[in-house]
């Protein structure tokens, strides 16, 4: 038996397995999330900045165009090189 908790986990993970992502303007949390949806909006945001700065490619065509950490959205561009290096979520 499954606790509630995971139940919703569940759910979640069948939720966005069943979604296709478009190319679009995302906020940083809305996309963390994507990426990590058991955590909470600032865990999994720290994740994401974490890994951007491990994967020293993206990182560099991110700031190419004009990622910051503290760069609040995401513009199509940037969503499109991080799904390129990432995968999509």
């Amino acid at each position: 038996m499954i606790s509630v908790r995971e139940f919703g986990i569940l759910l979640i993970f069948l939720y966005l397995c069943s979604m296709e992502f478009s190319i679009r303007e995302f906020g940083r949390t809305e996309l963390a999330q994507l990426y990590f949806p058991t955590l909470t909006a600032s865990s999994a945001w720290r994740k994401l900045k974490g890994w951007i700065h491990l994967n020293c490619n993206l990182e560099a065509k991110l700031q190419e165009l004009n990622y910051r950490d503290t760069t609040r959205s995401f513009t199509p561009r940037m969503v499109a090189c991080i799904f390129e290096e990432l995968g999509e979520p």
